[in-house]
């Protein structure tokens, strides 16, 4: 939904607060109510004909279009991405991926995706899109001469992911961007792990920013949704496509969702806050080979992550010094305040063992950081607790590592 709502010289906290509260949407209460409707009724039929000439979201017209609750969300995130003239509502992220691609790309048309992204991503280009007639060519975004190379007169998209899924290396997102603007692509951010706040990737010249809602926004792990922000031209493209692939989400679930970004700068704060102060003891404890976490000072893409950072999450990995996948295995499983799932951005902390390399067809797992010996790791998802309490069950449940 398009905001009519210029905020951009206040604070993210401020904006955050009242993204989205249009007075005609909330009425006299705080929140947009929670709309539930599949039939919109007209006055009369002039009023009828002119609704479906509009043809527009923000507008009374078909329940799959939605109702104020799903366009005060679109509205509240199109505030907080710098650039972005609209966003479209999606099911799910991989869902709102899928919705991207389909927009942008045809039969014969070439996609570049990030070797290091989201697995749902790259079965998606080997999949769903190759099934289309689109060539998915998989790429080393750490490895630049490699990327220029990969593009070829048919290249229309590239897909970015910082940092990468699981193995948490950080990119030159804006050089990537601008190679793929000088080649005419359309660059695609998965923006999942900062956010605008912690990235804006219209700013940083992507030409759409994507986001699992499911996992920040959501913040409390009980709903599935996702969103394409874009500028003017981009944005109409991906909302007839939507809309003609017949996607739309709950207005229950939108309402989940706009209560959950009222305090998403504060979660991220405090999740951020105490991954770094764990991934600072992890990374001086003997029996960790390396932490894979930007924000950490010293660990790999710090400098870049600080360049063009303002934020981050609770989300990294550690890889173990040596051991088994048994052992690494044992750690996972005596862990007491982590869940064992996958996710994240909810205010739970969750564990995951890792072996990127099933995932990965240009990049190297270990990671070069790292021996050939140390391959095991461990995805942490850092939540709402006592960070002191998470370090407390971290050294315990080393010692099962070590048996």
């Amino acid at each position: 939904m398009k905001t009519d709502q210029p905020a951009d010289h206040l604070a993210d906290a401020t904006r955050i607060v009242n993204a989205g509260r249009r007075s005609e949407w909330t009425g006299p209460v705080v929140n947009p109510p929670v709309w539930r409707a599949s039939t919109h009724l007209y006055p009369d039929t002039a009023a009828l004909f002119a609704g479906g000439r509009e043809n527009a979201d923000g507008r009374f017209f078909y329940g799959r279009r939605g109702a104020p609750t799903q366009w005060a969300l679109a509205d509240a995130l199109t505030a907080l991405e710098p650039g972005a003239a609209g966003t479209v509502l999606y099911p799910s992220g991989v869902a709102a991926i899928a919705g991207v691609m389909l927009t942008v790309l045809k039969p014969g048309d070439v996609v570049l995706i990030s070797d290091n992204a989201y697995d749902p991503s790259r079965a998606m280009g080997k999949g769903l899109l190759a099934d289309f007639g689109i060539e998915p060519r998989f790429f080393d975004p750490l490895d630049f001469a490699g990327y220029q190379a990969a593009f070829c007169d048919r290249t229309r998209a590239v897909l970015l992911e910082a940092p990468g899924s699981l193995s948490m290396e950080m990119a030159d997102l804006p050089a990537l961007a601008r190679m793929a603007r000088e080649k005419g692509a359309i660059a695609i951010m998965d923006n999942t792990w900062a956010g605008p706040l912690g990235f804006p990737a219209l700013q940083r010249g992507m030409d759409v920013s994507i986001m699992a809602l499911t996992k920040h926004v959501g913040g409390h792990s009980d709903l599935m949704m996702g969103s394409a922000s874009a500028g003017p031209a981009l944005y109409e493209r991906l909302r007839q496509r939507s809309q003609q692939l017949g996607n739309v989400v709950s207005p229950d679930d939108a309402a989940l969702a706009l209560r959950g970004l009222r305090t998403l700068h504060l979660r991220l704060r405090h999740e951020a806050d105490s991954a770094l102060t764990i991934a600072q003891w992890l990374a001086s404890r003997e029996e960790v080979a390396q932490v894979l976490c930007p924000m950490l000072p010293g660990a790999p893409g710090h400098d870049i992550w600080k360049r063009d950072f303002t934020g981050g999450c609770g989300l990294f990995s550690f890889v173990f010094k040596g051991g088994s996948a048994s052992a690494r295995n044992r750690f996972v499983d005596a862990l007491r305040l982590f869940g064992i799932g996958f996710s994240w951005g909810g205010f739970e902390s969750l564990a995951l063992p890792i072996e990127p390399s099933g995932y990965r067809s240009r990049m190297p797992w270990p990671p070069a950081v790292c021996s050939a010996d140390d391959r095991h790791g461990v995805r942490l998802a850092i939540g709402l607790e006592d960070p002191a309490d998470l370090i407390a069950d971290i050294e315990q449940a080393l010692a099962a590592w070590r048996e």
